[in-house]
């Protein structure tokens, strides 16, 4: 009887791993559906179990991200793109519907995500408020939000900022965006956008240097860990991130000295 109540216990927890890691294939899976609590990592990124989802059709400016305002001030607009992600989802249970792959460096799934009790997509309500821009590819029904909000000045649309897309490969002479941009404060308005030194935002301390050399491996740019020999070297930071995983889904990767030897 012990023998049989053993063998038991090992099928099940046979099974069980079986489940989880069908569920891990099948959630990066096209078509998939996953829904749970729901964690907002940044203005388009939601975390479902150990599933992070890009809402399709959504660019938000990223946490490190600064806009000018209305009244011509900077303004932590990558925070409150997440903040309010984060109101829009108010603790509720969200469905993730799977379209595929991220477009750039694949490392997240594209989804259409609706909070429970909604009938709108998370994607098309956080357009339409103005905290983020329509980005291809687009499954999602977010186009008609995207005029709305501009020809409304809602959101980040009511100052100036760059596409996030610019910001995040350091194009410091993108088209400027917004119903406060001034052609006869160009100059000013650019080093507002891109300073010379970005602050860190709360919790965020890895730190990302723009590189041509990371090109070789595919990448944009390398990323410093604290404790690594190159990270106080690493002076004036292109990009702030928050964990690894967000560093290497903007196509960054691990700086070299910070690897352990095999």
């Amino acid at each position: 009887m012990p023998f049989r109540n053993s063998f038991a216990a090992a099928r099940a927890q046979a099974f069980a791993l079986f489940l989880a890691l069908f569920g891990c294939v099948v959630a990066a899976t096209p078509g998939f559906a996953l829904t749970a609590a729901a964690t907002v990592r940044d203005g388009n990124s939601i975390q479902l179990g150990d599933v992070t989802y890009r809402l399709d059709g959504v660019d938000a400016p990223e946490l490190d991200q600064t806009c000018i305002d209305d009244h011509a001030d900077p303004w932590s607009c990558g925070l409150d793109a997440r903040d309010q992600l984060t109101k829009l989802i108010a603790g509720r249970s969200v469905r993730c519907d799977d379209v595929g792959p991220e477009k750039n460096f694949g490392r997240r799934h594209r989804a259409i995500c609706t909070a429970d009790g909604d009938k709108v997509s998370l994607n098309e309500q956080l357009v339409r408020l103005g905290y983020a821009i329509a980005r291809e590819p687009v499954k999602a029904n977010v186009k008609p939000a995207a005029a709305e909000a501009k020809t409304a000045s809602a959101g980040i649309w009511k100052g100036c900022f760059v596409a996030p897309q610019e910001f995040r490969t350091g194009k410091k002479d993108g088209t400027l965006l917004g119903a406060a941009c001034r052609a006869d404060r160009d100059k000013e308005i650019r080093a507002v956008l891109f300073p010379e030194e970005f602050t860190a935002p709360p919790g965020c301390s890895i730190k990302g240097k723009l590189a041509v050399r990371a090109r070789v491996t595919g990448n944009i740019g390398i990323y410093h860990l604290r404790g690594c020999p190159s990270y106080p070297a690493t002076t004036r930071p292109d990009r702030w991130f928050c964990s690894e995983d967000d560093a290497l889904a903007a196509g960054f990767r691990k700086a070299y000295n910070c690897r352990r030897p095999k």
